[in-house]
């Protein structure tokens, strides 16, 4: 993040208007703060904000300061369209960092390309999407869950049961991993979750998939055991958001763990595990492009200062816990 900032928006700066150049840099932060997907998003503004200070303390990018202009997705799609003509028509922003769904991304980029805006993109995606108007700088399907898939293959795991949230991108990974794991000879009996055939006996959707804020996990959970009964299976959770944790009270209720049945999740961070013991994650895997916890020294000089910052700051609804 640190790295791409400044050069991003140097960049941009450099093809302002002389009017607009000799201002400050409104850069438009767009995520969810409310809703379903705050648990996840509320991180990202906090980061951004936290970069823009220590980007202007060090004298802004070419000289001009950060403004940050911040607006709230509000976990509903449509309205994060509305809120990126907001930012592109009214606050005239020079670029936007936000978005975490793919379904929040598919909905601001029509508004991107007629405005000639620009959005980066922070999440891993499903890929079959390329525009000029947008930057992913995260992972693709066969940078995160393929290779997840062969190290839970390489561990011995034999059956897959693929659960997601209901949307673009677990609907598209899940179809990529059924053939990728048909591809590594697993049959398609020991792929679980469930199929859904068009007319022609095509299978258009691989898993089982809840609604954005699901919290019942019950029946899919007493699924899941009855799959694992055998021995050598996985889970693979494409689940998004605050969902993630009635999701894991009920795998642990229900006496599985990451011996008997491991979980491998894409989108998951610290953030959505603050609100669980940690004796219902030990042995939990997560795949993800970051995470705070991990050991080198540039992490923890940037952990370090970012906790400093969070310490001080009066911004709305920031979570100061570790």
């Amino acid at each position: 993040m640190k790295n791409i900032l400044p050069v991003a928006l140097a960049a941009i700066y450099s093809i302002l208007p002389l009017s607009q150049a000799q201002e400050t840099v409104k850069v438009g932060v767009l995520h969810s703060l409310s809703g379903t997907m705050a648990i996840s998003e509320t991180s990202l503004r906090d980061v951004l904000l936290f970069t823009f200070d220590e980007i202007n303390a060090a004298g802004g990018v070419m000289g001009k300061k950060i403004e940050p202009v911040v607006v709230d997705g509000a976990s509903n799609w449509p309205l994060f369209a509305e809120k990126a003509k907001q930012l592109l028509d009214q606050d005239k922003v020079a670029v936007t960092f936000g978005c975490w769904t793919s379904v929040s991304r598919k909905s601001v980029l029509p508004v991107y390309e007629e405005k000639k805006g620009l959005l980066f993109y922070p999440v891993q995606y499903e890929g079959e999407e390329m525009s000029p108007n947008i930057f992913y700088t995260a992972e693709a399907v066969n940078q995160q869950a393929t290779p997840a898939v062969d190290y839970l293959l390489e561990e011995g795991k034999k059956k897959f049961y693929l659960v997601g949230t209901d949307y673009v991108y677990p609907q598209t990974t899940n179809l990529v991993l059924l053939e990728y794991l048909l591809s590594k000879g697993v049959p398609i009996e020991n792929i679980g979750g469930g199929f859904t055939k068009d007319s022609d006996g095509k299978i258009i959707s691989a898993g089982k998939y809840t609604p954005f804020g699901h919290t019942d996990y019950q029946q899919i959970i007493s699924e899941i055991k009855q799959f694992a009964a055998s021995g050598d299976a996985c889970v693979v959770s494409t689940l998004n958001g605050d969902t993630n944790v009635p999701f894991f009270k009920e795998y642990a209720a229900s006496g599985l763990d990451a011996e008997t049945c491991p979980v491998v999740s894409f989108s998951v961070s610290e953030d959505e595990f603050r609100g669980l013991p940690a004796s219902q994650l030990v042995g939990q895997l997560g795949c993800w492009t970051y995470f705070q916890s991990i050991k080198s020294e540039e992490n923890e000089k940037f952990v370090s200062a970012f906790m400093d910052w969070l310490e001080k700051s009066d911004v709305p609804g920031i979570v100061k816990d570790d």
